[in-house]
Parts: C-alpha cells; structure tokens; sequence
C-alpha cells in the first residue's frame, strides 16, 4: 500500500482513514489509485505525479490524435483493456509503452509475453487512467468504423479485390458502392470533428495514409490497406466531378456535404505520386473560415490601420505572407466589412474558397487563358467599386491592380513577403512604377498563423529566468510608442498548455494570427521617391509605432493567448 502511506506520510490521511481504506481495498479488491479517487483525496493528476515519484517511473502525457492506429494495433485490444497497457509511440526498433499499473505483476508478463511473440523491445511510462481510457475509446471508434467497411467491401467485391489489376468499370463500381462511400464519410466526419483544415490521403507502397492538419501541425491519424487506394481516390473525384480514368496529371474540384447538420465545402487536389494518386482535400467550413477581426487576433493598433484604409474610396489593401498564413481568411474578413448594398463588390480567385452573399465571385481558368490579369481586365468593365484579386502573381496582374488602385477602386489582394516592409521592394520588382506606389499603397499586412491556448484548461506559471529574459529584451525593443502604451504586468506570468477532453488533450485550441501592419503616410513616401530599401522602410514603420509578428507575439503570450513556444516556431520560419 505505498500510495497510502506516502499520502499518511505526506499528512493527507489520518492513521484510522489510512486504516479503513486498507481495510476497504482488500474488501472490495479495487486498487489504491481506484479507492483514492472515489474518495476524492487527492485529484488523478496529483496521485499519478506521486505514483511517478514512488515507482521513479517517468509520468507521460498523452494525446490521442499523436498516436497512429498502426502503433495502437500492437498490442491487441483486449489485453490493453484487462492489463492497462497500451502503446505510445516507437523509436526505432524500441516501443515506448505506457501502464497505469506498471507495479502489476501480470501486467508485466502480459507485456513481456507481448514483446517476444511480436519480436519487439520497449521502454514503459507511467499513464493515466483517463488517458487510456481516451486512447482506446479513440481507437475503437476509428477502428470500428473503418474495420466495418472494410470487411463489407471485402465480402462484396472478393474477385475485384484480390486482381492484380483493376479496370475503370471495376473501380467506379468500388467507389459507389455503401462501404466505399461510408468509409469516405469516415474520414471527412473524423477530420471535422479533430477541427482539421486540411485532409491528405496518401499511397504508400504497402498501405494508404491517412493524415490530418490540426491547428497548422500535420499529424497522422488513420491508415488503411493498399487495395482501397483506387476505390477511395475514385470516390472523392466522383464526389468532385474529376475524371476517374486520368490518373497521369493533377486534378482541381470542389463538392460540399452536409455534416452534423452542416453544410461543409471541401477543395480536392489530386497529385501523380510514385504509388499512385495522392488526394489532398481543404476543409473549407464557413463558420471557421469567415471570421470577425476580433476573431482573427486584429486589435489595437493594427485593426484602427485597418478601419482608417477601409474608409478611404480608393487604393490597394495587401495581405502578405507564405503559404498557410491566414492571407484569404484576412481578404474574407475585409470583404464582409466592405460587403454594403451601395457599393458593387468584384473578385477574380483561384480557387473560390467561400461564398458570400452580394459578391460576385469568378474563378480564373488558366487552361482556357482565363487569367488573373484577364479577370481584372474584365472587372474594369463590371463598374466596381471594390475589388479583390486572389493573388499577384506577375507583373501584368500587379500593374494592372495599381492603375485600378489609381482609378479610384478600393483593391484587396495578397502578395508573397515575409515581411509587411518587404511588399514596397516587391511590388517595384514586379513592375510597378516607383512613383505609384506612395499613391496606391493604403497598408500592407503581414501575418502568421499561430496556435491559441485552451482557455479550459491553460495553466498560469511564473516564467524562469531564460523566457523572462526573452519576454524583457523583446519588450525593451518594443518602437517608443508602442512602449509608451504598454505597461509590463507585475508580477510577470505566462501561460504553458496542459491539456484536456475539451482540446483533445492538445493543450490548444485553435489558431489566430499574428499581424505586423505597415501604413502609407508622408515619411513613408517620400522615401520610397528616393530610395526604397527595407533597412530604411523598418525605422519609418517603427516611428509610426509598428510592432513586429515577434513582439506582437510577446503581447499574446503576456495575455495569455498562446505560448512562448509558438511564437518562437512561427517567427523563427521569417
């Protein structure tokens, strides 16, 4: 009974409960940890981290969506329900194993019973139950589901299922059949309900992946056998009105289902791989994708920028930055301010992402010769006031984006920059003359996207010496007005993610952006007149008081919104 006599040591039990719950342990046959917790003596937390202590066995924590079904079919379900055991990750040949009952002498020749008869070695962790138990309940259901559907395929098409070859006829009759569309529905419901954006389907040599991106981190999450590959693929091009008989180029479509009672989009891209197609499908969910400023993480300073260039008829509106950053979440979110019954909204885009009500919408063709730059020809001729070109991608698109800018049309648009300094420089390298850009240029907005904390369950900390050194020097740096507003909290705390139910025990829950926005104004063009160099563009943005993503960064950890952590991975990407 160590647990007990350490809470008696550690005062938490008097000597006659210490006794009576010995006493009921040996009656009932449950076990310290099980009695201690209907007791509610102390919470599983506290008595896993003592249980860590007095075994000196290390305390894991462990989340669900990191653990691929691959790894969880080592050791079977059954004896992960009747020992607690259940595999967590591996390292080369070696499995990390976690228990929560490590001490258990039948656990321990269960599993070592395990590791010879599958010929693998193993280190364990301690776990908890409600981690197990979350694991499996995680487990069961993506393994029922899919096993299900499976088997039906397998039982109705025996003879196309074991061909070495697998004609067009056989493949859409694979696709449209009930275990085939269940096993899609699968996967699409699972990704919505895991909050992904992003879903990849992905054939190896010996099985097909499947992968989902949560909150920007990719991570696998189902993988299932080689020989549903073409069916699956087929029935997400039927679903997406793509030819199921070209397999030798990419592919572009776009279908919606309804799921939970919620009309879904989702984008389908298919990619020629070495083992075949590779389909990779944007989750396009109108109630995540459209967001408010509020929602975005726009405040302060940086939203006022945003609301003064709004207001002003005419000029261009930039959203900057890679791949992935948030830019058409951003163009989306202005257009929804700017969407009014007065003005005649125009958009030129590649692809469609959303539809909003009163914009008229066109998606370019570039295998017709339906490009950026002839959709902003046609525009012109469409009387709008605003207008939003998906992307500049060349010269042409960028001057013709600047003349309308100069006619008198508000222009949204989004560039590649790191930095919102840098779109001076770029859009001069694209073409566009010098001298224009002062008197089109309203602001350029560079963002990144960055993981908030789960307001359930994040854990206030005092920082150690290093992150309150990282946190001081940054705010040290900070342009004299923005210092002069801010006010350094005291005492100094930080935030760390834990993890719960409510998170998936991901510690985070959804992203927001960090925003860098620079403003045009007389300083600034009259250097860009004479010598428009990023150095020189820094030290006018930082008079004018404009904080970087990083020091943006530092405000959102101090607020408690994300982590020391995330911001170092996304501004150490710049």
């Amino acid at each position: 009974m160590k647990l007990l006599q350490e809470l008696f040591g550690n005062g938490l039990l008097d000597e006659k409960t210490r006794n009576d719950l010995q006493e009921e342990i040996g009656r009932t046959r449950k076990t310290e940890e099980e009695i201690i917790l209907e007791k509610k003596i102390i919470s599983e937390a506290e008595l896993f981290k003592l249980k860590s202590k007095v075994y000196k066995i290390e305390l894991k924590k462990v989340k669900p969506e990191e653990v691929p079904l691959d790894i969880l079919k080592l050791i079977p379900e059954e004896a992960a329900t009747n020992y607690k055991i259940v595999p967590l990750a591996k390292n080369g040949n070696i499995f990390q194993i976690g228990m929560v009952y490590p001490e258990d002498v039948s656990a321990q020749n269960a599993l070592r019973f395990l590791s010879r008869q599958e010929n693998f070695s193993y280190e364990v962790f301690l776990i908890t139950p409600t981690d197990l138990n979350n694991l499996l309940k995680q487990y069961r259901t993506l393994k029922i589901e899919t096993t299900s559907a499976l088997n039906q395929l397998q039982k109705e098409n025996k003879e196309i299922l074991g061909e070495a070859g697998i004609d067009l006829s056989s493949t859409k009759m694979m696709a449209e059949d009930a275990p085939i569309v269940k096993m899609v529905l699968v996967i699409l419901k699972h990704a919505i309900e895991g909050r992904a954006s992003d879903i990849h389907i992905e054939p190896g040599r010996d099985k097909l992946s499947v992968r989902f991106r949560q909150d920007g981190i990719l991570r696998p999450s189902l993988f299932l056998p080689i020989n549903v590959h073409l069916a699956v693929a087929a029935r997400i091009k039927i679903m997406a009105g793509l030819r199921i008989d070209e397999n030798r180029v990419p592919q572009d479509g776009r279908f919606s289902v309804k799921i939970d009672d919620k009309d879904i989009d989702f984008r389908v891209a298919t990619f020629p791989t070495l083992h075949g197609e590779k389909v990779e499908l944007r989750v396009l969910d109108p109630s995540k994708g459209l967001k408010s400023f509020e929602e975005l993480g726009l405040r302060g300073r940086n939203f006022e920028l945003v609301k003064e260039a709004i207001k002003k008829p005419y000029g261009m509106i930039l959203s900057t930055g890679p791949t992935g950053s948030g830019k058409s979440t951003t163009l989306y979110a202005l257009l929804r301010i700017l969407n009014q019954d007065n003005v005649n909204i125009v958009t030129v885009e590649d692809p469609i992402e959303y539809s909003i009500a009163g914009v008229n919408q066109s998606q370019i063709r570039p295998e017709i010769g339906y490009s950026f730059a002839q959709g902003l020809r046609q525009i012109l001729r469409q009387d709008p006031n605003i207008i939003m070109v998906g992307e500049m991608r060349d010269e042409e698109t960028a001057n013709l984006a600047t003349q309308a800018a100069l006619t008198g049309h508000i222009v949204l648009s989004s560039l590649h920059t790191n930095t919102s300094i840098g779109v001076v420089p770029r859009l001069i390298d694209m073409g566009v003359r010098q001298f224009l850009v002062p008197s089109t240029l309203r602001i350029a907005i560079a963002q990144r996207l960055i993981r908030v904390l789960c307001p359930k369950c994040k854990k206030r900390v005092t920082p150690n010496e290093k992150y309150k050194k990282y946190i001081l020097d940054r705010i040290k740096d900070f342009p004299p007005l923005a210092k002069a507003e801010f006010k350094i909290p005291d005492p100094l705390y930080i935030y760390e993610a834990k993890g719960c139910e409510e998170c998936k025990f991901m510690g985070y829950a959804g992203r927001m952006g960090l925003f860098e926005v620079l403003s045009m104004n007389g300083e600034l063009a009259e250097l860009i007149l004479k010598n428009p160099i990023e150095s020189e563009i820094f030290k006018i943005a930082r008079r004018q008081g404009m904080l970087t993503m990083e020091q943006e960064g530092i405000v959102k950890i101090l607020n408690g919104e994300t982590t020391i952590e995330e911001i170092a991975r996304v501004t150490e990407e710049r």
